[in-house]
């Protein structure tokens, strides 16, 4: 069995794949910015004897990775397995976003994965073995208004994964991304939140497709097995899109030039909206 470090454990996918692996019986340390806001992992672990230990890590602070990874390894004696769950999310148009969301959203999806990843890496690559899992999403593939921020975040943790891979091929450790689709999880209940009027339609409309698709949502179980997978496995594969709609959705991008995919995203709302239920069957027009 791995010792697993994984981050953002407090919600969502990252508490999924804690009690997933845990009761797979991997030895799991799940980090979290305030665990005294989130005790449900803790709860569950605790009442299931799972070998869970959580602990604070804020992942935009560069004293608390070291610090909070520096206790695990002393607690654990080797950390096998990294999985870079933390991210937070922001949309919006460009225009009327501000600046400091943008940077928000990197510091934690971008710089968060790499102030862990160099925390960790040195220790991999001397003893040759080690798995680094990061969590980006279709996102990642798909770049689609109004979630400019968080998708350029995705595009470039994609980027950044695909080097480590390169670089950590030769020490025997692998690296994996993880890509999901809509997986019903806070992020994702939040998106589906009308937010402020703006002069930009594509909000509302984005705001409609995450409320479509979770009516019939899609659990974080979903992402939890596909990294668990990944660990048990000793897959080499780099992508590894999960839960229902991520092949629809990469493969629904995949079909189209990018001039057709501007074209689609800027038009009215009653193509767009045609053209979802068209391609997917989802009825994501508002109700009048």
């Amino acid at each position: 069995m791995a010792v697993v470090l994984i981050t953002g454990t407090s919600s969502g996918i990252g508490l999924a794949t804690a009690l997933t692996l845990g009761r797979a019986g991997h030895k799991v340390y799940a980090t979290m910015r305030n665990p005294t806001k989130a005790p449900e992992l803790g709860q569950t672990a605790a009442a299931e004897k799972l070998p869970i230990k959580i602990s604070i890590m804020d992942v935009d602070s560069d004293s608390s990775v070291k610090e909070g990874i520096e206790n695990i390894r002393k607690d654990a004696g080797q950390i096998d397995v990294l999985v870079n769950n933390a991210g937070v999310e922001r949309s919006g148009s460009i225009e009327e976003t501000p600046l400091a969301e943008f940077r928000a959203v990197m510091e934690t999806n971008y710089f968060g994965v790499i102030r862990c990843v160099q925390a960790v890496a040195p220790e991999m690559r001397k003893r040759k073995s080690g798995c680094i899992i990061n969590v980006s999403s279709v996102a990642g593939r798909i770049s689609c208004t109004p979630m400019a921020p968080y998708t350029a975040s995705k595009f470039a943790l994609e980027a950044l994964s695909e080097c480590l891979a390169q670089e950590m091929k030769t020490f025997n450790v692998r690296v994996a991304l993880v890509e999901p689709g809509i997986i019903d999880t806070p992020m994702a209940r939040r998106i589906g939140e009308h937010g402020k009027p703006s002069a930009y339609a594509q909000q509302e409309r984005f705001a409609n497709l995450f409320i479509a698709a979770l009516k019939n949502p899609a659990s974080p179980a979903f992402v939890a097995e596909t990294i668990k997978g990944i660990i048990q496995s000793g897959t080499a594969q780099l992508r590894h899109p999960t839960g229902p709609d991520a092949l629809p959705f990469l493969g629904w991008r995949g079909s189209m030039t990018d001039e057709q995919w501007v074209e689609l995203n800027g038009a009215d709302d009653d193509t767009w909206y045609a053209r979802i239920e068209r391609d997917f069957g989802m009825a994501t027009r508002p109700k009048s």
